[in-house]
Protein backbone atom coordinates (compact mmCIF):
# COMPACT_ATOMS: atom_id res chain seq x y z
CA UNK A 1 0.00 0.00 0.00
CA UNK A 2 2.18 2.14 -0.75
CA UNK A 3 0.24 4.48 -2.74
CA UNK A 4 -1.92 5.59 -0.04
CA UNK A 5 -2.36 8.95 2.08
CA UNK A 6 -3.37 7.53 5.25
CA UNK A 7 -1.83 5.14 7.32
CA UNK A 8 -3.39 1.39 7.45
CA UNK A 9 -5.91 0.87 10.42
CA UNK A 10 -6.29 -2.33 11.81
CA UNK A 11 -8.81 -4.22 10.21
CA UNK A 12 -11.95 -5.40 12.84
CA UNK A 13 -14.13 -8.37 12.55
CA UNK A 14 -16.90 -6.23 13.33
CA UNK A 15 -17.07 -3.12 11.97
CA UNK A 16 -18.49 0.08 13.60
CA UNK A 17 -21.84 -0.05 12.16
CA UNK A 18 -22.41 -3.48 12.00
CA UNK A 19 -22.09 -3.41 15.91
CA UNK A 20 -24.53 -0.74 15.80
CA UNK A 21 -26.60 -3.11 14.04
CA UNK A 22 -26.42 -5.65 16.28
CA UNK A 23 -26.90 -3.29 19.07
CA UNK A 24 -30.27 -2.34 17.77
CA UNK A 25 -31.34 -5.79 16.81
CA UNK A 26 -30.62 -6.94 20.83
CA UNK A 27 -32.55 -3.76 21.95
CA UNK A 28 -35.47 -5.03 19.87
CA UNK A 29 -35.12 -8.34 20.65
CA UNK A 30 -35.09 -7.52 24.60
CA UNK A 31 -37.80 -5.16 23.89
CA UNK A 32 -40.03 -8.29 21.99
CA UNK A 33 -38.91 -10.70 25.38
CA UNK A 34 -39.84 -8.20 27.76
CA UNK A 35 -43.04 -7.49 26.01
CA UNK A 36 -43.82 -11.09 26.23
CA UNK A 37 -43.17 -11.86 29.36
CA UNK A 38 -44.80 -9.00 30.78
CA UNK A 39 -47.90 -10.34 28.89
CA UNK A 40 -47.61 -13.49 29.71
CA UNK A 41 -47.43 -11.70 33.59
CA UNK A 42 -50.50 -10.13 33.20
CA UNK A 43 -52.16 -12.91 31.38
CA UNK A 44 -51.23 -15.26 34.41
CA UNK A 45 -52.55 -12.60 36.82
CA UNK A 46 -55.64 -11.87 34.58
CA UNK A 47 -56.38 -16.04 34.95
CA UNK A 48 -56.06 -15.90 38.43
CA UNK A 49 -58.26 -12.84 38.75
CA UNK A 50 -60.85 -14.68 36.86
CA UNK A 51 -60.98 -17.59 38.98
CA UNK A 52 -60.80 -15.51 42.27
CA UNK A 53 -64.11 -13.70 40.42
CA UNK A 54 -65.77 -16.93 39.85
CA UNK A 55 -65.25 -18.16 43.14
CA UNK A 56 -66.75 -14.87 44.17
CA UNK A 57 -69.44 -15.13 41.85
CA UNK A 58 -70.68 -18.80 43.16
CA UNK A 59 -70.28 -17.55 46.68
CA UNK A 60 -72.51 -14.68 46.05
CA UNK A 61 -74.81 -16.80 43.59
CA UNK A 62 -75.12 -19.19 46.37
CA UNK A 63 -75.87 -16.33 49.25
CA UNK A 64 -78.57 -14.95 47.07
CA UNK A 65 -79.97 -17.93 46.89
CA UNK A 66 -79.83 -18.76 50.73
CA UNK A 67 -81.31 -15.44 50.69
CA UNK A 68 -83.94 -15.91 48.73
CA UNK A 69 -85.11 -19.59 50.52
CA UNK A 70 -85.17 -16.93 53.75
CA UNK A 71 -87.15 -14.41 51.79
CA UNK A 72 -89.78 -17.13 50.39
CA UNK A 73 -89.76 -18.07 54.45
CA UNK A 74 -90.23 -15.16 55.95
CA UNK A 75 -93.10 -13.98 53.52
CA UNK A 76 -94.49 -17.52 54.49
CA UNK A 77 -94.41 -16.90 58.10
CA UNK A 78 -95.87 -13.13 57.58
CA UNK A 79 -98.77 -14.69 55.72
CA UNK A 80 -99.39 -17.08 58.44
CA UNK A 81 -98.76 -14.04 61.15
CA UNK A 82 -101.25 -11.82 59.18
CA UNK A 83 -103.86 -15.05 59.04
CA UNK A 84 -103.31 -15.22 62.78
CA UNK A 85 -103.94 -11.61 63.39
CA UNK A 86 -107.14 -11.81 61.24
CA UNK A 87 -108.12 -14.91 62.70
CA UNK A 88 -107.61 -13.43 66.03
CA UNK A 89 -109.47 -10.46 65.01
CA UNK A 90 -112.62 -12.63 63.71
CA UNK A 91 -112.49 -15.10 66.70
CA UNK A 92 -111.99 -11.69 69.57
CA UNK A 93 -115.56 -9.64 67.51
CA UNK A 94 -116.73 -13.23 67.49
CA UNK A 95 -116.46 -13.84 71.09
CA UNK A 96 -117.46 -9.78 71.96
CA UNK A 97 -120.72 -10.68 69.76
CA UNK A 98 -121.55 -13.47 71.56
CA UNK A 99 -121.50 -12.10 75.10
CA UNK A 100 -123.42 -9.27 73.49
CA UNK A 101 -126.06 -11.98 72.61
CA UNK A 102 -126.43 -13.07 75.84
CA UNK A 103 -129.13 -11.10 77.98
CA UNK A 104 -128.71 -9.91 81.63
CA UNK A 105 -131.06 -12.76 82.66
CA UNK A 106 -128.66 -15.45 81.67
CA UNK A 107 -125.70 -16.16 82.76
CA UNK A 108 -122.85 -18.14 81.61
CA UNK A 109 -120.64 -20.10 83.37
CA UNK A 110 -118.21 -21.31 80.94
CA UNK A 111 -118.23 -21.02 76.70
CA UNK A 112 -116.00 -23.76 74.88
CA UNK A 113 -115.62 -21.55 70.85
CA UNK A 114 -114.01 -23.98 68.79
CA UNK A 115 -113.85 -23.71 64.93
CA UNK A 116 -117.53 -25.10 64.02
CA UNK A 117 -119.54 -25.58 67.24
CA UNK A 118 -119.96 -23.47 70.53
CA UNK A 119 -120.51 -25.09 73.97
CA UNK A 120 -122.12 -22.92 76.75
CA UNK A 121 -122.51 -23.87 80.04
CA UNK A 122 -124.60 -21.44 82.34
CA UNK A 123 -127.70 -20.83 84.24
CA UNK A 124 -131.04 -19.68 83.45
CA UNK A 125 -134.11 -18.36 85.40
CA UNK A 126 -136.79 -20.68 83.05
CA UNK A 127 -136.58 -22.79 79.94
CA UNK A 128 -138.72 -20.16 78.36
CA UNK A 129 -136.46 -16.99 79.50
CA UNK A 130 -133.10 -19.52 77.62
CA UNK A 131 -135.55 -20.22 74.69
CA UNK A 132 -137.06 -16.49 73.93
CA UNK A 133 -134.09 -14.25 74.56
CA UNK A 134 -130.66 -16.84 73.85
CA UNK A 135 -132.13 -20.03 71.61
CA UNK A 136 -133.38 -18.00 68.87
CA UNK A 137 -130.15 -15.85 68.21
CA UNK A 138 -128.15 -18.81 68.34
CA UNK A 139 -130.44 -20.84 66.10
CA UNK A 140 -130.21 -18.24 63.46
CA UNK A 141 -126.55 -17.99 63.40
CA UNK A 142 -125.52 -22.00 63.99
CA UNK A 143 -127.22 -24.58 61.45
CA UNK A 144 -127.94 -27.41 64.37
CA UNK A 145 -128.02 -26.62 68.18
CA UNK A 146 -129.07 -29.04 70.80
CA UNK A 147 -129.31 -28.20 74.49
CA UNK A 148 -129.91 -29.67 77.61
CA UNK A 149 -131.45 -28.33 81.16
CA UNK A 150 -130.51 -29.56 84.45
CA UNK A 151 -132.59 -28.03 88.05
CA UNK A 152 -130.25 -26.69 89.55
CA UNK A 153 -131.24 -26.17 93.88
CA UNK A 154 -132.23 -22.40 93.71
CA UNK A 155 -135.17 -23.55 90.79
CA UNK A 156 -133.20 -22.41 87.66
CA UNK A 157 -132.15 -24.14 85.28
CA UNK A 158 -128.64 -25.36 84.66
CA UNK A 159 -127.92 -25.63 80.77
CA UNK A 160 -125.65 -27.08 78.42
CA UNK A 161 -126.05 -25.68 74.79
CA UNK A 162 -124.53 -27.14 72.08
CA UNK A 163 -124.19 -25.52 69.04
CA UNK A 164 -122.77 -26.53 65.29
CA UNK A 165 -122.23 -24.97 61.76
CA UNK A 166 -122.26 -27.73 59.27
CA UNK A 167 -119.26 -27.28 56.89
CA UNK A 168 -120.12 -26.08 53.49
CA UNK A 169 -118.36 -28.10 51.27
CA UNK A 170 -120.28 -31.57 53.15
CA UNK A 171 -123.10 -29.27 52.04
CA UNK A 172 -122.18 -29.11 48.41
CA UNK A 173 -121.13 -32.27 48.24
CA UNK A 174 -124.58 -33.55 49.07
Amino acid sequence: MKHSFISPRAKRLISGELRLVFFFFMVTIAMLVGTYLFLQYKTYNFTNERKTVVQKEASLKRTIDQMEIQIKIIDKESKIAEQIMTDNTVMKESIRNLFDLVPDDITLDRAELEESSLILYGITPNKDTYDFRLHAPLRSIFHRTYTSFYPAENGWYRFVSTNYLDDENEEMRE
